[in-house]
């Protein structure tokens, strides 16, 4: 029996990074949502116990209260977590002053929990309330600007942090999670990605028992590798369908034409551009146009579903769609609405058992660690990510063909120039143009011209929860600026993002 920590998920955007994080040391980690824990999931091979962090005050009716007092294993609480612990162990919970973003702590008293770190430490803050004083037997482990940032009663196995110690942003968050784990928990290691593989094509075998199913295909990593997961357990029962919206980059269908030609998989092209410029027309609001463009895609889905009398519908939802969409747990806050997550009729129908999402608990780079071992083709391995929503996330205000065609033109002269670049100098996650609502003033032909600004955007990320931005050079920019402007007769102005994830979503809409 592997050794196993359980993570209790009180809403927070970063609840699943814990958990991918241990998963990473090799131990198995296990998310349960507060409102299903009990003392009964701590059983023999449970070593360890985290309370993560979420938006609320310890002091709010609806806050997530698990019951944690009478719990033999170590406890750690992070944020909400750490504000949760040092109260109900009769602490003083206060608003304090806020800190998000970096932040630096001094550590004051060594500890287990804090082996290794030095003197000052560059961490990730993100709270409201804090810890004003401890409860008895508690000592402070480390402190930011006036604020308590890690506790202990060491004594009693009871750890609590202010940061993050599961974002990159920490410093020596790694370490600080590898001394929770290995050093308080005395876990073993005993978790591979391998077994998550064999694991999943079993459950599907098993889900299915023998009848059709279809797989959502939109060229991306994500159901890229859930097509290839599923096909190896259903084989010729298994029909990939991939829908052009007329809202895909420069060349994709055709690309994906062509990563699929050889991979065994039935492949069925539908073709529904003008069903979504139709649908779409007059639309302006972000959530509005996520929804509608989700229903859609699920009624055509359904349409095919029923064309090959197939039973299940299969969709490479991962954790960060579910997290964004408030999908993971009741105390989670919307970021946006994913196409493949809340929409009304999938809700019911996952009721129903007829969805099926193998990679739905994991994280991109895990998801492409799964393509890896599975031998996929490396250009889809490292295939850029795209939303659902394709070019519709990447066009403020209402969607046109006019529009997509002006934001198409400008982002595959972004990525051909990105793509020149020396590997080390590219970003390692994702870059693409937006169309912005704005219009400017602008000079060409030495006549005055109006028209629209595009927005660059490129960062660099490991797991899409926190993301920074690409240093590109003013150069590089202003050459790219320069093409695009004197390509596109319908652009006067480009402009370069340059902020973080967060407080921005990596994508605009």
């Amino acid at each position: 029996m592997a050794d196993k920590i359980l993570v209790i998920d009180c809403g927070s955007q970063y609840s699943h990074l814990i958990t991918r994080e241990i998963r990473r040391l090799g131990v198995f980690s296990e998310l349960i949502p507060a409102g299903s824990f009990n003392e009964k999931f701590v059983k023999e091979d449970v070593k360890g116990v985290i309370i993560s962090g979420g938006p609320d005050s310890v002091y709010n009716k609806e806050a997530p209260k698990p019951s944690v007092k009478n719990i033999n294993v170590p406890l750690l609480g992070i944020c909400y977590g750490h504000h949760y612990l040092a109260h109900i162990m009769k602490g003083d919970v206060r608003k304090g002053k806020a800190e998000y973003g970096k932040a630096v702590i001094e550590v004051k008293n060594n500890s287990a929990l804090m082996k290794g770190l030095s003197k000052k430490e560059s961490v990730w803050m993100s709270h409201g309330d804090e810890v004003y004083s401890l409860p008895k037997e508690f000592k402070i482990l480390a402190e930011s600007d006036g604020c308590i940032a890690a506790f202990a009663n060491e004594g009693k196995n009871i750890y609590g942090l202010q940061f993050h110690p599961e974002v990159a942003h920490t410093r020596n968050g790694k370490k600080v999670m590898k001394n929770f784990v290995f050093d308080i928990c005395r876990c073993k290691k005993g978790w591979d990605m391998g077994d998550f593989i064999q694991k999943s094509i079993k459950e599907i075998e098993e889900h299915c028992k023998g009848k059709k199913a279809i797989v959502c295909l939109s060229g991306g990593i994500d159901s890229s590798t859930a097509a290839f997961l599923s096909a190896k357990a259903l084989g010729k029962d298994l029909t990939a369908v991939y829908v052009d919206t007329g809202l895909m980059r420069e060349g994709e269908t055709e690309e994906v034409k062509e990563l699929f030609r050889n991979s065994g998989l039935k492949l069925i092209v539908l073709h529904e551009e003008e069903r979504f410029y139709k649908v779409l027309k007059g639309i302006t609001d972000p959530e509005k146009k996520r929804r509608i463009i989700g229903q859609l895609f699920w009624d055509i889905f359904k349409e095919k579903l029923k064309e090959i009398k197939a039973d299940y519908i299969i969709q490479g939802t991962i954790y960060p769609d579910r997290i964004e969409s408030a999908q993971s747990s009741k105390h989670a806050s919307r970021i946006k609405t994913h196409h493949n997550v809340a929409i009304k009729d999938i809700e019911e129908w996952r009721r129903q058992g007829k969805v099926i999402e193998p990679l739905q608990d994991l994280y991109k780079d895990e998801v492409r660690e799964i393509a890896r071992r599975m031998k996929m083709p490396m250009k889809m391995v490292e295939r850029q990510p795209f939303p659902g929503p394709g070019l519709a996330a990447r066009i403020e205000g209402e969607v046109t063909k006019e529009k997509a065609g002006i934001v198409r033109k400008a982002d595959k002269i972004f990525r051909e120039e990105i793509d020149k670049l020396p590997k080390n100098r590219r970003p390692t996650w994702q870059y693409f143009a937006v169309l912005s609502n704005a219009k400017a003033t602008g000079v060409k032909g030495d006549a005055r011209a109006y028209g629209h600004v595009i927005v660059l955007r490129a960062v660099d990320s490991k797991e899409t929860m926190t993301a920074n931005v690409t240093k590109l050079s003013h150069e590089f920019l202003e050459n790219v600026a320069t093409r695009i402007a004197n390509t596109i007769p319908e652009v006067t102005r480009v402009v370069y993002d340059y902020t973080s994830k967060p407080p921005s979503t990596i994508e605009w809409e």
